[in-house]
């Protein structure tokens, strides 16, 4: 498990799971959140109860969402649903004590966000289409309109694919360069002809910093490079696995009953 030193401090709390912890095995060892997976759904139950009660939280009130790579955006004020499937959305944000926004990744961006003098926090996942398309942005304004102020905002980039491990094809860039031509800066050269490397944690930092939030931290990990911490499905692709687990980055106000 994993933290933020900009996130860490009274009131809040929050984690950056590894692969480590949980039941599931092969593929999925150990902590394999994801629902979507072909992993025994039981065992996916028992990593998430797992991993709610290393954060305090009731394994009730740990939501997740159906991803969608979206800017879809949900403010969330109670228990999760029945059955524990969460709406297509990519974002969330709450000012409830004792609810963990939880967003599942393996390979993407998980951000986690908190005010912490306004008690309002948010998560988001920001896979390349999601970040293009607005989703951190969508969350700072859910958390704004439940009270928060953007200038005293804190966000965490947990970890994702790095750059050296992310290659894309020559018509990857197209749309960052029609949005932003100084989106050029994420994408290196790579050495195969036509082919780039593609900055992901770089460019959903630079998105954050347009938006004018306080502070910004971005954890190094590699989620493909990284096989024994972290999920990945572009590894996945590259084997021919099939299926891949999904890794919890999750945070929370404290509960103060």
């Amino acid at each position: 498990m994993l933290t933020s030193n900009i996130l860490t401090g009274p009131g809040v709390s929050h984690a950056f799971f590894t692969r480590d912890g949980g039941v599931s095995t092969g593929l999925y060892s150990s902590l394999n959140c994801g629902a979507g997976s072909d992993d025994n759904p039981d065992a996916v139950v028992e990593n998430k109860r797992r991993a709610a009660i290393r954060m305090s939280i009731a394994d009730d009130r740990l939501w997740t969402l159906y991803q969608i790579h979206s800017a879809n955006v949900i403010t969330v004020d109670g228990g999760v649903p029945s059955g524990g499937s969460g709406p297509a959305a990519d974002g969330m944000a709450t000012r409830e004590p004792g609810i963990a926004l939880g967003i599942l990744t393996a390979d993407c961006a998980p951000v986690l966000f908190s005010d912490p003098e306004n008690g309002v926090i948010g998560a988001a996942h920001a896979g390349w289409k999601g970040a293009l398309s607005g989703v951190m942005e969508n969350t700072v304004t859910a958390m704004e309109n439940l009270g928060a102020d953007r200038t005293r905002i804190r966000a965490a980039i947990g970890p994702c694919i790095a750059q050296a491990s992310y290659q894309v094809g020559e018509e990857f860039p197209v749309p960052f360069l029609a949005a932003n031509p100084l989106a050029s800066a994420f994408f290196a050269p790579d050495f195969d002809p036509g082919k780039y490397r593609f900055d992901l944690r770089g460019f959903v930092a630079s998105r954050l910093e347009q938006v004018g939030i306080a502070d910004t931290e971005a954890l190094p990990n590699d989620t493909y490079a990284e096989e024994e911490a972290f999920f990945s499905y572009r590894r996945t692709c590259h084997r021919g696995e099939g299926d891949y687990g999904r890794g919890l980055s999750a945070i929370a106000l404290a509960d103060t009953d």
